[in-house]
């Protein structure tokens, strides 16, 4: 697709590969291109997103980040360094988040500052054995972006999320499992192999029925219990009108696996 991200599609599972570690304005816009293109591709029945080499994503390029800071680039330029959270990284993570097709992270090495945030905008992760993770913005002088506080107090907690965006201290994929912000953690040459597996098994399963999951989950955490049983009634209702629903349930009865289709 660019030299910044690749995607590569089998199975009704598109790959997106990040093929630098740090976040260039160039390597986000890329990102954000592909995830709005699959986005509108019918075919797509799940997402991997993944990175190469010895790390995932390590965040922002501070080396470019520091060129645009000591050119004092202004807003008529459309480059302050200072809004590129507003101009780019927002819309980027809304659309990753915001996909209808369940999103599994391929987590091959380091991961940082916003490359964390984004991971965690996905739905299950597989880690790399060994992969460091940290939240480094304040050890850079700088509030958090990309929705990664947010993530931090859904997934561990307040008072984890305070220390860990406080103290910005490098924790490993063995940590991050107990915590719960990694679902599965295994050695480095697998990671890919298991997160292929797991994208085909969610394209393989009922697509509507995951779109309404992802649904209810995205406003769960924050909505009163009368809204999320009004949304859960509302969505069943929809999707059990899909061939799918149908389809599982005659298979239950006649003791047969389904076959879904996504319609």
């Amino acid at each position: 697709m660019s030299d910044t991200v690749t995607r590569e599609d089998a199975d009704g599972v598109a790959t997106l590969t990040l093929l630098r570690a740090g976040l260039t304005s160039t390597l986000r816009r890329d990102l954000r291109a592909a995830v709005e293109e699959v986005a509108t591709d019918d075919s797509v029945r799940a997402v991997l997103l993944t990175g190469t080499g010895r790390a995932f994503c390590v965040g922002q390029d501070l080396g470019e980040h520091l060129e645009k800071l000591q050119g004092g680039a202004g807003e008529d330029r459309g480059d302050a360094p200072l809004s590129v959270v507003e101009r780019e990284y927002n819309p980027l993570v809304l659309a990753l988040a915001g996909l209808r097709v369940p999103v599994v992270v391929g987590i091959n090495g380091a991961c940082a500052g916003a490359g964390l945030g984004m991971a965690l905008a996905g739905d299950l992760r597989i880690a790399a054995a060994g992969a460091k993770f940290t939240t480094a913005f304040t050890g850079i002088g700088l509030s958090s972006d990309s929705a990664l506080a947010a993530r931090l107090v859904h997934s561990v907690g307040g008072s984890r999320a305070t220390q860990l965006l406080l103290m910005p201290e490098p924790f490993l994929a063995e940590t991050a499992v107990e915590w719960g912000l990694v679902h599965r953690v295994v050695p480095p040459e697998e990671v890919l192999p298991e997160a292929r597996q797991l994208a085909a098994r969610l394209a393989a399963g009922p697509t509507a029925a995951y779109r309404a999951v992802k649904t209810v989950l995205a406003t769960a955490a924050t909505d009163s219990l009368e809204d999320t049983l009004a949304l859960e009634a509302r969505l069943q209702a929809e999707v059990g009108q899909s061939a799918d629903h149908r389809e599982a349930v005659e298979a239950f009865l006649a003791k047969r696996a389904p076959r879904f289709t996504g319609s």
